[in-house]
């Protein structure tokens, strides 16, 4: 009994002397979080503050206005922009997903030197900047009519993003055992039976992953969008938060930051619905 206690108690001090071993990881931690969180920080702050403010950034408000909120609900751009952005995000990560997930079924389940090949040119093409490229990608918009058109930008933003959706697929898919398949198949199933029926309903964690992170990235597209996107009534959020960047009007970044405060808010949400779904599928869509 002695013998037990002693060992009970010896294996207490192990991990209470691991636990301050990790001091220093929990310091990196807490700086990697404030630093995330001081220009969100500055953001919330700005937005409240006038153009005639003179205090600091990182200081409070000398009066805390809502003018600025107030001037773009009033305006009514900021919902045009919404929806802009909405139509643009939903239909890119639909379309990355369903590509996504269809491709990397195969390249999965078949270790060929073909799909090895085709896996490796997927790496190789998400190693090229997109803004490389972007003359040639609009230039070749311009000539299928596609520029100042959503589908044109969706089609951009999909090409952009299928290489990376199809890679954590191919990840996830993988840690799937072979087993379901090969049962689902003597059960009389055949291959696209097999994949939406017992593969597809496990996908959900890789999904939201997928969701979140490319939802993000096109929700936030500036770039190409700039370029495309020209006429006033196609403006995403992005383009419109740098109208109230004018050289001859001034610049209003009251006006920014209160319409970036808006703008962050959808995504939010989104992932508070997600996040554990989301904490999943990266841990499962990791290299193995």
């Amino acid at each position: 009994m002695k013998a037990k206690e002693r060992k009970t108690k010896e294996t207490q001090h192990y991990y209470a002397g691991q636990k301050k071993g990790y001091w220093w990881k929990y310091l990196l931690a807490a700086l990697i979080v404030f630093v995330y969180l001081i220009p969100l920080y500055v953001l919330v702050l700005q937005s409240f503050k006038g153009i005639s403010d003179a205090s600091s950034s990182l200081g409070l408000p000398e009066v805390f206005l809502v003018e600025n909120y107030t001037d773009i609900l009033k305006n009514g751009s900021i919902f045009r922009a919404f929806k802009n952005s909405a139509i643009i995000t939903v239909f890119t990560v639909i379309l990355e997903i369903v590509f996504g997930c269809m491709a990397a079924y195969p390249l999965s389940r078949n270790d060929s030197k073909l799909n090895n090949f085709i896996r490796n040119i997927f790496l190789g093409v998400m190693m090229i900047p997109p803004l490389t490229i972007l003359v040639g990608v609009y230039t070749f918009l311009v000539g299928i009519k596609a520029s100042n058109t959503y589908w044109g930008l969706i089609l951009t933003l999909v090409a952009f993003g299928l290489p990376m959706a199809v890679y954590m697929f191919t990840n996830f898919i993988s840690s799937i055992p072979k087993a379901l398949d090969e049962a689902s198949i003597i059960d009389g199933a055949n291959i696209l039976q097999t994949f939406f029926y017992i593969i597809l309903p496990q996908l959900k964690p890789i999904i939201a992953t997928v969701t979140i992170l490319h939802g993000v990235s096109a929700w936030n597209e500036y770039a190409y969008s700039m370029y495309i996107l020209q006429k006033p009534e196609l403006l995403t959020v992005t383009l419109t938060i740098k109208k109230f960047f004018s050289s001859s009007s001034g610049n209003n970044y009251g006006g920014a930051a209160a319409a970036a405060v808006l703008a962050i808010l959808p995504i939010t949400i989104v992932y508070l619905f997600l996040q554990d779904a989301f904490v999943q599928g990266q841990v499962d869509s990791a290299i193995k």
